[in-house]
């Protein structure tokens, strides 16, 4: 028994030796392949602000063309973290398997100026492969104009002489813990005027009144007047 254990022993290690040589080899490799893909991220990325934006509007505008006068616009901004790739590929699984009918609803995801190398990568991928992402101007925040940035942007993002008008006649903002049933959402907005509307949760929920309190968080819309 002792001298088989030898051989085997030996054997243990020179297979040892030839994985971790193996593992090294392979993360030359990859840190070559890196090194390679946040160069073409720094470059895609340089400009994003007003390229994403214009191009973003033009594809917004050119699906909106296919939808119906009578239908209702909406867009939602889903306000999240660059960081939040896992979450954004949930939701974007499961609204994509909704279809309202009668109405046009593009989901968007929304946050501020990258500032890590890796985000500018996968990011820049992301807008490539999916491009449902607007990068805003502001520094990532929760409570100090995020949101307010979010809408304000939106009249010069969408403004172009193709497409409807309005190019939506609703702009969401939604949390990125938060989903929303599109179908229920848009059968509610039917009896709603497109015009002077803010639209949401109310909180305290008691006081109801908008005037007075405000929307929750997880998601309110206005019209795109407003």
């Amino acid at each position: 028994m002792m001298k088989n254990a030898k051989p085997d022993r030996r054997r243990f290690i020179i297979s040892s030796f030839f994985f971790i040589l193996f593992l090294c080899v392979l993360a030359s490799i990859n840190e070559v392949r890196f090194d390679s893909l946040l160069k073409f991220g720094r470059c895609a990325l340089s400009n994003i602000p007003s390229q994403y934006y214009n191009s973003s509007s033009n594809n917004l505008l050119a699906m909106n063309n296919s939808s119906n006068d009578d239908d209702i616009r909406v867009l939602i901004g889903i306000l999240t973290l660059p960081d939040q790739y896992q979450r954004r590929h949930f939701l974007w699984l499961i609204y994509g398997t909704q279809s309202p009918v009668g109405a046009q609803v593009d989901v968007k995801f929304v946050f501020c100026n990258l500032t890590k190398e890796d985000q500018k990568v996968l990011v820049a991928l992301e807008i490539m492969r999916y491009d449902d992402i607007i990068i805003l101007d502001c520094k990532e925040n929760m409570n100090k104009g995020k949101t307010y940035t979010y809408f304000s942007s939106l009249p010069e993002m969408l403004s172009t002489p193709d497409g409807p008008s309005p190019p939506y006649h609703y702009v969401m903002k939604a949390a990125d813990d938060a989903y929303f049933r599109l179908d229920n959402l848009v059968a509610s907005l039917r009896p709603l005027p497109r015009e002077d509307l803010y639209y949401g949760y109310v909180i305290p929920c008691p006081s109801m009144d908008p005037f007075v309190h405000y929307m929750s968080g997880m998601g309110y819309l206005i019209s795109l007047g407003i």
